[in-house]
């Protein structure tokens, strides 16, 4: 029986690839409105758990609930039905297309015209642009291409995107990697956003200065097995550190 029942939770997860063990009974809760920080070394196993959590790939075994609901995907359409929205670090925008385009992907608005049904391009840029300086993104025009922004204005695009089509988990793959200073500031503000919103965020990340400024809780992988969960106010930076170096817990904790 389950005492308390988290926003999303994984119990006992494990992935195999064969004879490769990639997770390890990992246990995992997020709570509405909590910024989760998931971090490990290259090779832990961040991205194979992103990508059970997410419906890319099924757990070899192990459970996860979605608030008092057992959960299984078939596919990651599946998990952004349920709610669940990720920003990889390439983004999933398309530089040849609109901002408006972008924003509404796979979720055009059309009009019909006779027997037609064709994108009604209008009320796109007027809902990207609503709908982006709802959280401070001011844009000068969303029929511009993505291609002549920056790394932090399609990142911005992509987090509102996520916020605005009702996700109620929003995870994010390094997102102010390759960002300047000010991009970075900016998006770690929309991250505050989401929480806000009472979004649960999973926010993946190497740099832990950043975790320390918008995460309530960090949870560390390392060879796939989870090595650590701990509330950010009870852990310094340098006890982070050496959990993610493979250093094992400190002793003061």
């Amino acid at each position: 029986m389950r005492l308390h029942v988290a926003l999303l939770e994984l119990k006992n997860i494990g992935r195999r690839f064969g004879h490769i063990v990639a997770l390890k009974g990992i246990d995992f809760t997020l709570e509405d409105g909590e910024v989760l920080a998931l971090l490990g070394d290259n090779g832990a196993g961040k991205s194979t758990l992103i990508k059970v959590i997410t419906g890319v790939y099924p757990p070899s075994e192990g459970d996860m609930y979605f608030g008092d609901e057992v959960i299984r995907f078939d596919s990651p359409q599946d998990a952004r039905d349920l709610g669940i929205e990720t920003v990889y670090q390439d983004l999933a925008l398309v530089p040849s297309m609109s901002i408006a385009r972008n924003f509404y992907l796979g979720r055009e608005l059309v009009k019909r015209v006779g027997p037609f049904a064709l994108f009604d391009q209008a009320a796109m840029d007027a809902g990207a642009a609503v709908a982006l300086g709802e959280i401070g993104i001011h844009i000068r025009n969303a029929s511009e291409s993505v291609a002549r922004l920056s790394g932090g204005e399609r990142q911005s695009i992509a987090i509102a995107r996520a916020l605005h089509f009702g996700s109620r988990v929003l995870i994010l793959d390094e997102p102010t990697s390759a960002l300047s200073v000010g991009e970075t500031r900016k998006v770690l503000g929309y991250i505050a956003a989401a929480k806000e919103k009472g979004i649960g965020v999973i926010f993946i990340t190497h740099n832990i200065t950043h975790v320390f400024e918008v995460a309530d809780r960090a949870t560390i992988l390392s060879h796939g097995e989870k090595v650590g969960d701990f509330s950010i106010c009870d852990v310094t930076q340098d006890d982070v550190a050496a959990m993610v170096m493979g250093q094992g817990i400190p002793e003061h904790l």
